[in-house]
């Protein structure tokens, strides 16, 4: 079975809907410990693999939060104006390159990258719980965490 995309749907989703509680005058501090306080990032912090902030200081106001989650690519730089314009004051994702920070800092961005493997993880951890309320036995393989 392949559920790697709807893992980063589900991790897409629970992160947004707790960056909503956080609100839009949360600082991105507040942002980071809110991610550490979830048991898979918590994990990759003591891996020293935790979310840290890629853009931005941790005393700047968040703004609204936007997720992307999913894997692969993070769209096209030119986006980030738009998205600045739309009012999103932070992104929080599994990754982003260099061009995309810089565009991000010249639109005043932040950008809290959570890490990809963690983020996977509590994609999956996610699907593996509905399995489990279902009665389903998941053995945990691999470099999944529970």
């Amino acid at each position: 079975m392949c559920c790697h995309t709807p893992a980063d749907n589900n991790v897409n989703k629970y992160l947004q809907a707790k960056c909503d509680e956080l609100g839009t005058d949360g600082t991105v501090d507040e942002l980071v410990d809110l991610l550490k306080g979830i048991p898979e990032y918590r994990d990759a912090v003591l891996q020293g693999m935790g979310p840290v902030i890629f853009e931005g200081s941790g005393s700047r106001r968040t703004g609204k939060i936007m997720l992307d989650m999913t894997g692969g690519t993070s769209g096209p730089v030119d986006s980030l104006s738009k998205l600045a314009a739309a009012g999103v004051g932070t992104i929080v994702g599994m990754h982003m390159g260099e061009e995309h920070r810089k565009k991000a800092k010249e639109e005043k961005i932040s950008v809290v990258i959570a890490g990809h493997y963690s983020s996977d993880s509590l994609g999956m951890n996610l699907i593996i719980d509905e399995y489990e309320r279902q009665g389903v036995e998941v053995i945990a393989c691999s470099d999944l965490r529970g």
